[in-house]
């Protein structure tokens, strides 16, 4: 390991400049040679009458998954104002969060989670053995097991591009600088000032969403600037890592424990005289 350890690295995502392109998609997805993400299960097939399209939406990917790392969600949200206008289109490229507090490498039994030097969140492939423990884990439900390979796969933040000193593929490919990849205290501040500028300019609504070191997954490595409430997005509006819990619960586990074995060595010694 290195004598200085790196800066925490993450994403900023503003979607108030995102166009909807899936220029961060496509990108992902070339450079991770992640597979098609179509048919009724994800299965790949090239086929027309397999194609997933969704009726509901131009959105063509549905949302995050193993085979989709990075989803742009194309929101058709009614007007703030009536005489706007019909709709309000919000995007957002959604991603894997990063989490501070990442209850998906908690659940892992294998060690295939792990946390890399940057403070990002890595699956090794070859270690997953598909247990599936990370899945109900992921409080964002990022985190996803591929059909017909059966190991759980998400955002690596472009690992091995990211220790040559690269910026991810998706925030290269972003043309409007949507996707802004740095350190993250960094991206905070440049975020805090954004959010200023928009909300003097009068934008209702503009919030920035996993940005907060002290909310219940202690801040994402991956956070974004919202125009609307996490939930238009289909974004939990108040995360919470699920694995929070498990080290009073397992205390209570081992006073019972205890309890039931000094109850049953009693009775054992009792039952001898």
């Amino acid at each position: 390991m290195p004598d200085v350890r790196p800066p925490r690295m993450g994403f900023f995502t503003d979607t108030s400049v995102c166009i909807g392109c899936k220029a961060c998609e496509v990108a992902c997805k070339e450079w991770n040679e992640v597979p098609a993400d179509v048919g009724p299960s994800g299965s790949g097939s090239t086929d027309m009458a397999d194609l997933d399209l969704l009726g509901m939406s131009y959105d063509n990917s549905g949302a995050l998954g193993a085979s989709t790392w990075r989803h742009v969600a194309f929101v058709e949200a009614p007007p703030r104002d009536p005489a706007a206008g019909d709709v309000r289109w919000l995007m957002a490229s959604d991603v894997c969060k990063h989490c501070t507090h990442a209850a998906c490498l908690d659940v892992c039994p294998t060690g295939a989670l792990m946390r890399t030097e940057f403070e990002t969140v890595y699956v090794q492939p070859d270690i997953c053995n598909g247990c599936g423990y990370c899945v109900p884990a992921c409080p964002y439900g990022v985190i996803d097991i591929r059909p017909g390979d059966g190991r759980a796969f998400k955002c690596t933040l472009c690992y091995d591009r990211t220790k040559d000193g690269l910026t991810p593929a998706c925030a290269q490919a972003c043309p409007t600088e949507s996707i802004q990849y740095g350190p993250l205290d960094e991206l905070r501040e440049r975020a805090d000032r954004r959010l200023a500028q928009l909300q003097e300019a009068g934008v209702a609504g503009a919030q920035l969403y996993g940005r907060d070191p002290d909310d219940g997954v202690g801040g994402d490595g991956a956070f974004f600037l919202l125009l609307d409430e996490p939930e238009v997005y289909g974004l939990p509006p108040d995360p919470v890592v699920t694995t929070r819990d498990l080290p009073g619960m397992w205390k209570r586990a081992a006073a019972a424990a205890a309890g039931l074995a000094v109850a049953v060595a009693a009775a054992f010694i009792g039952g001898r005289r």
